[in-house]
């Protein structure tokens, strides 16, 4: 008694606030180095896909033009990328809003109501489904249309358009290089960040996922009949046996019909020639 006491007071108030701070620390360690990790990945991909700044001291005023264009052409191609990234991380918070949704009426045991029966017919059904179809096949296109427009107009207000260069100083050329350049760093640490909410949000959706099928497992089944299997087979075994007819399938063999008459002839012809034979052989022997 005197253990199982002991036992129960072990974790006294005082221990559990000594264990609480404890956990907080290492976990806001634990969330540092994570934190400096993500950083350094950053900023190592960031460098990796931007590249080091040329080296502009020795190159001319045509080559400060071409590299001008070719920064102007990178940061166009980097919005772009952007946007295409933001809208898949708009998807996918659709879909965790709707997972959300399914997670919470399984858990309530939503029961979907009972339609009247023999309301939809087939052809109805088929002329729904057309009707789906088609209105399913306009919005698509619509939305398509809308995306393309606003994906031109935001690429268009985030890049502006590319700077009069025909007049300009290899000055002017050198800050307008390192304009570029220092925006395409930036969209490359944005695009990086979206990639990582693009990701983080694929994680969070196979867990939702794997929660509503948890939850579907969990309904309960209805009680069936208990129906005996022997008798099951029994009676498909006479189905078929009602359906293959054996006797109509069988050949007709016709048979020879004897009569007392012939039966007494044919007796009679064999004691003849079993007579007939013994006369044989005594005249041999003879």
């Amino acid at each position: 008694s005197k253990a199982k006491k002991a036992k129960k007071g072990f974790m006294t108030p005082e221990r559990k606030k000594k264990l609480r701070l404890l956990l907080r620390k290492k976990a806001a360690e634990e969330l540092k180095k994570e934190q400096e990790r993500k950083a350094a990945e950053r900023r190592r991909i960031i460098e990796e896909r931007c590249g080091r700044p040329k080296n502009l001291d020795d190159a001319n005023e045509a080559t400060l033009k071409k590299i001008c264009q070719e920064y102007y052409k990178l940061v166009v191609d980097l919005e772009t990328t952007k946007i295409d990234i933001e809208f898949e991380v708009e998807r996918r918070d659709f879909e965790i809003a709707d997972l959300n949704s399914q997670v919470n009426d399984l858990r309530g045991k939503f029961v979907k109501p009972t339609l009247k029966k023999g309301f939809m017919t087939p052809e109805r059904k088929k002329k729904l489904r057309l009707l789906l179809r088609k209105k399913a096949a306009e919005e698509l296109k619509k939305e398509q249309e809308r995306k393309a427009a606003e994906r031109r107009r935001i690429i268009e207000e985030r890049c502006g358009r590319p700077k009069n260069l025909d007049d300009a100083n290899e000055d002017f050329l050198k800050e307008v290089i390192q304009e570029y350049y220092d925006r395409m760093y930036i969209c490359e640490g944005q695009k990086w960040d979206l990639e990582y909410e693009v990701r983080k949000r694929d994680y969070e959706i196979a867990d939702l996922n794997s929660q509503v099928n948890d939850l579907r497992g969990k309904f309960v089944k209805p009680t069936l009949k208990k129906v005996s299997k022997y008798e099951n087979k029994f009676a498909k075994l006479q189905k078929k046996a009602a359906e293959f007819n054996f006797r109509n399938q069988l050949k007709v063999v016709k048979k020879k019909e004897f009569t007392l008459e012939e039966e007494d002839k044919e007796k009679k012809t064999i004691v003849d020639f079993k007579k007939g034979d013994e006369k044989k052989v005594a005249e041999a022997e003879a």
